[in-house]
């Protein structure tokens, strides 16, 4: 796991300004990679390339970055991990090529050379964001990998493509110019994240999971190609899928996760993974834990709050598999001690709270380990989330009813006001495990209210993960850009609700916000984390899976419960879903409000010129007040203004 930037620049400066201005841009990354660093410039060429390195499989200088191809041709830098290069080896040996150490590295580079980019690419497994030089035709190419588990950032400041791991890297050029993107900034404020391909940046773009990119000097908008596409793996896998009896459903996938996640145990540094005791992490633990003759590390934390707090399930299964498990309880204001950080940490405005604990298990993990195994992704491909069953049941009552009926309804809902209902109705909130904890009946019936309005099953979708809707209310002179949820073009041909929903969270939410979570919040402290559910393998798998494979007796993930049952008791893993968050609300109210306020201040929100302060003024009165429930939308604006506040003066 490394970091890299670079630079072509067709009026570049002389080699020794090129090569100072490229150092620059390394040295943001040190966190990504500080065993070793390195550069390559060609001035004449105007392109200079720079890595830092964390280093996991050959930790000899065989492993060193930029690395250049055995003819000479091609330099390459490359941040991930190839997992399969070891049979890409055997397979590149008998037709001459040597190697002088064995880094996947240098098998990539033999790969591009014998079957060319577009075909060596295809056959790579795992995370990869790579940027590619090609000598002989002065060609830039940018690739990320399948699922998008690893950035690329790259964008035009005059006549100078800047690009690299994260956006301070591009920030330290000289040429970078701050402009906050007010189309991006409308994206984040619907979703708590920016989706690809925008960055928060004008002008600086993400480029999209599965995709290529070829650049030369002065040609600047060519367009990415995908070379694997999430959109026809899942109109194929649906329209083609599997006739297979359970129990051989079960059978294949507990054999193609085996191997997805024996590749990722493959290092020459300690190893071990995230454990919070789910259905997802607990598979991944369970898989890992029968192919090693060693107990293997695994890692959760404890919060006080009971209701945010998964150690003790954790515990449970790690005893029950027999880990080297290590624990960690952590107070709030240990918690809390990390908010500062977060605006270096992430790059660009980010707002899912669960960024917290996810940074606090990955310090605790390094302690211990270089690279920890992670469950993400189970949601997303075995239909884990209560939106997607309750969303499908909503919209096959709502697409009967005419619009003017619901509309009709949903005023009715919202003329009793939200105290009303919490008053009346507040003491289900326990017994519905959907609602999640610290559920307000008022808040859920509002919500209902804006759903029963909803057109098309991806607005339904849409909206259920949605905050600030519409954005435009809140940004100045901001606007929402095509997304999958809005664009035809993007969207899959899918027959049922609950598979468009898995599609659309699979290609925005995934990449956007879980994610980018798990990199930053890993990559912050040197660690290396591998999420084997997201082998692309995998993922063409489940796609073939039936439904009723997916969700069955009131059960969401069923197949791949089936395959945690071989080696864990259901009993210790069948409970309500969490999540992995923070009593962010409660924080607002309490320790957090002297900084929340400071950022919300009436002034301050005008002076800057980005948001309307008028509803958040609104929805935080409203929440410290108690009526209201605004966490997550109150977030939103403190992450953006924290990170302007830390970023917004550069440039």
């Amino acid at each position: 796991m490394c970091g890299w930037a670079g630079i072509l620049d067709r009026n570049a400066p002389g080699g020794a300004e090129l090569q100072a201005q490229i150092k620059r841009m390394t040295d943001t990354l040190e966190h990504r990679g500080p065993d070793d660093e390195g550069t390559w410039c060609d001035a004449p060429a105007g392109i200079a390339l720079g890595f830092r390195r964390l280093a996991i499989v050959d930790l000899s200088p065989h492993g060193h970055q930029p690395m250049v191809s055995a003819s000479g041709r091609y330099v390459m830098v490359f941040n991930g991990e190839v997992y399969n290069y070891a049979e890409l080896r055997r397979e590149l040996e008998p037709r001459g090529y040597r190697f002088r150490g064995h880094s996947d590295t240098e098998v990539m580079l033999a790969a591009i050379e014998e079957w060319g980019l577009l075909a060596a690419v295809q056959r790579f497994v795992g995370m990869f964001a790579i940027a590619l030089w090609d000598r002989a035709e002065r060609r830039l190419a940018l690739v990320r990998d399948r699922l998008g588990i690893k950035p690329i950032y790259y964008g035009w400041m005059g006549t100078t493509l800047l690009f690299g791991s994260e956006l301070k890297a591009l920030r330290a050029h000289p040429s970078f110019k701050v402009t906050v993107d007010r189309g991006a900034l409308s994206l984040f404020m619907r979703h708590n994240y920016v989706p690809s391909p925008h960055s928060i940046y004008a002008g600086v773009r993400q480029l999209p999971p599965g995709c290529m990119l070829e650049l030369r000097a002065g040609v600047e908008h060519p367009t990415p190609v995908a070379y694997w596409s999430a959109k026809e793996v899942a109109e194929r896998g649906t329209a083609q899928p599997l006739d297979l009896p359970d129990a051989e459903a079960i059978e294949q996938l507990d054999a193609l996760l085996r191997k997805a996640i024996g590749l990722r145990m493959v290092a020459d540094v300690p190893l071990g993974a995230f454990l919070s005791g789910g259905i997802d992490s607990s598979t991944v633990v369970a898989l890992m834990q029968a192919q090693s003759a060693q107990p293997v590390r695994t890692f959760s934390i404890g919060f006080e709050e009971a209701d945010y707090d998964e150690a003790g399930y954790a515990r449970a299964v790690a005893r029950q598999l027999g880990t080297d498990h290590t624990e960690l309880y952590v107070t709030p204001a240990e918690a809390q001690a990390v908010i500062p950080s977060l605006p270096h940490m992430y790059d660009e405005p980010f707002a899912d709270s669960s960024q917290i604990p996810t940074y606090l298990v990955s310090k605790l993990a390094r302690q211990s380990v270089t690279v920890s195994l992670s469950g993400d992704g189970g949601d997303e491909l075995f239909e884990g989330y209560s939106s997607y069953y309750i969303g499908d049941a909503l919209w096959r009552k709502l697409r009967w009813l005419p619009i003017w009926s619901r509309t009709g309804l949903a005023r009715g809902i919202t003329a009793v006001p939200t105290a009303a209902y919490d008053r009346s109705f507040g003491w289900l909130a326990p017994h519905i495990p959907h609602l999640g904890a610290g559920a307000q009946m008022g808040d859920k019936m509002y919500k209902l209210a804006e759903l029963l309005q909803m057109r098309r099953p991806e607005e339904l979708h849409q909206r259920i993960g949605s905050h600030w809707t519409p954005p435009a209310a809140v940004v100045l002179g901001g606007y929402e850009p095509a997304t999958v949820f809005t664009d035809p073009v993007a969207l899959a041909a899918l027959p049922s609700f609950v598979e468009r929903s898995m599609y659309m969270d699979t290609v925005s939410y995934l990449p956007g916000d879980i994610l980018t979570k798990v990199d930053r919040a890993s990559m912050a402290v040197s660690l290396e984390a591998r999420v084997p559910l997201l082998d692309h393998r995998v993922v063409e798998f489940a796609w073939r899976l039936p439904l009723t494979m997916k969700y069955r007796d009131g059960k969401s993930k069923w197949i791949l419960r089936q395959v945690l049952y071989r080696y864990v008791p259901p009993a210790l893993v069948e409970r309500p879903k969490m999540g992995f968050g923070v009593p962010i609300g409660e924080w607002l109210r309490g320790p957090l409000r002297a900084w929340a306020e400071a950022l919300l201040d009436e002034r301050r929100l005008r002076d800057e010129g980005f948001f309307n302060p008028a509803p958040i003024r609104t929805k935080w009165a409203e929440h410290l007040s108690g009526a209201r429930d605004w966490k997550f939308y109150l977030w939103d604006v403190l992450m953006f203004q924290a990170w302007w506040e830390h970023w917004g003066s550069c440039g």
